[in-house]
């Protein structure tokens, strides 16, 4: 949420936004605005990638009032059926795969259809609980389509349905899960498990399993989620994770804090503007000596894999390269 208290109105997070031509005084002028709650023009600019929030030092939340505002003046021009998609999607059908329960629970919201084949099956997930559909989605993608409201009001259920596997621990294969995590502590909601991030368990898996490693030996990019911009402290699990099984993450410009989003939904909104930066993106890849482009998210993959096979980047979830380093699937890149 907003923090007026701790806005110096600085304009620094506009100014460094990728996405915004801001320089300080216009900056300082959109923020002012939006604190007033006007419909200010970078209603209209924002594509939702939620960095502002991390580019602020001082912790004010800035995308939380753009996002807010996005809603109440209905600024993103999002095509109805995108808006039905993502209201269809906590309607999936639900179901709980059970496991060992003295392992954590593996929640895989709704993305089930878009996981490569056997990722389930792969022991990195071997005989855990695992909870798919509906009923465990965590709501966070709709401000990418310029809506608070449904993560607050549906954050005390997204608890619930998780508490309600039984499990001390739980593990959230999808980044915006995590966020989501992140939303529910903010605004106070009691949470009765440990939430264990996706890379976090993968690195602790590969520390436990180190005699098992195939060392890759390839130079690899990484496409960090917007999602991630709620739980920025994982950076230094996943380069350690890289580091044990043989892989090196090019310095390239566009990571890291200068992430840029893989243009989601709007490739429909903004589609020359998207285009331009996504091919900025994986040139930048490209250009820096990587093979392959690794993706935490697979709805950013399929929104990028296409441009990435046209440049000769191989994408691939970071599950894959984990199952490669294990020898489940061969070294295809």
């Amino acid at each position: 949420m907003f923090d007026r208290s701790k806005c110096d109105m600085c304009g620094d997070c506009f100014v460094r936004c990728h996405y915004l031509d801001y320089d300080k005084e216009r900056a300082i002028r959109e923020i002012s605005s939006l604190i007033q709650g006007e419909n200010a023009p970078v209603l209209r600019e924002c594509v939702t990638c939620a960095a502002c929030n991390e580019y602020c030092e001082k912790g004010a939340k800035p995308f939380d009032l753009i996002n807010q505002l996005q809603e109440k003046f209905e600024t993103l021009p999002i095509p109805e059926r995108m808006v039905n998609w993502f209201a269809k999607l906590s309607l999936m059908p639900s179901e709980i795969i059970e496991g060992d329960p003295k392992k954590p629970a593996l929640s895989i919201c709704t993305l089930e259809p878009t996981l490569p084949p056997g990722t389930l099956e792969s022991r990195l997930f071997e005989g855990m609980t695992v909870a798919k559909g509906g009923d465990f989605f965590c709501y966070i993608g709709e401000v990418h389509i310029g809506k608070e409201k449904p993560v607050r009001e549906n954050a005390q259920k997204f608890v619930d349905s998780i508490a309600n596997l039984g499990h001390k621990e739980v593990v959230f294969i999808h980044d915006d899960c995590n966020a989501m995590i992140a939303k529910v502590s903010e605004y106070g909601i009691e949470m009765p498990f440990t939430s264990i991030h996706i890379i976090e368990y993968l690195l602790n898996y590969l520390k436990e399993h180190q005699n098992e490693i195939i060392k890759l030996n390839k130079k690899v990019a990484y496409q960090r989620p917007c999602a991630s911009r709620y739980t920025p402290g994982k950076e230094p699990m996943l380069d350690e994770l890289f580091e044990i099984i043989g892989v090196e993450r090019v310095t390239r410009k566009y990571d890291r804090t200068d992430a840029l989003c893989c243009g989601g939904v709007f490739t429909r909104i903004m589609p020359e503007k998207t285009r331009r930066f996504q091919d900025m993106n994986l040139e930048d890849a490209k250009a820096n000596g990587a093979e392959a482009m690794i993706f935490l998210c697979p709805i950013c993959q399929m929104n990028l894999e296409k441009i990435c096979h046209e440049l000769g980047l191989h994408p691939m979830l970071i599950t894959d390269l984990c199952r490669m380093a294990l020898g489940e699937i061969p070294i295809n890149f």
